[in-house]
């Protein structure tokens, strides 16, 4: 089951992206090499077998991606919490 997005999440994350967004784009694109090689391929095959822009459609999915896992690292916190 995939983790719920939350808006606090999303803005930061957001606010994180759109300070320069064409670095994070690159940072994103070495990131996720090491971090998960058939993902990063798997948006890049779908970046350059579209109409659409390919970069735009690349930084959808690296936003997506970082998304998804920054929730699941809250939910893990949240289930983890000692006091």
């Amino acid at each position: 089951m995939l983790p719920i997005i939350t808006e606090e999440t999303a803005a930061k994350v957001f606010s994180e992206i759109f300070k320069d967004m064409p670095s994070w784009r690159k940072k994103m694109i070495h990131y996720l090499k090491d971090e998960n090689p058939e993902i990063n391929t798997a948006i890049i095959e779908a970046a350059n077998n579209t109409e659409l822009d390919p970069k735009a459609v690349a930084l959808g999915a690296y936003m997506t991606y970082i998304l998804l896992e920054t929730a699941v690292k809250e939910d893990e916190d949240l289930i983890t919490f000692k006091e």
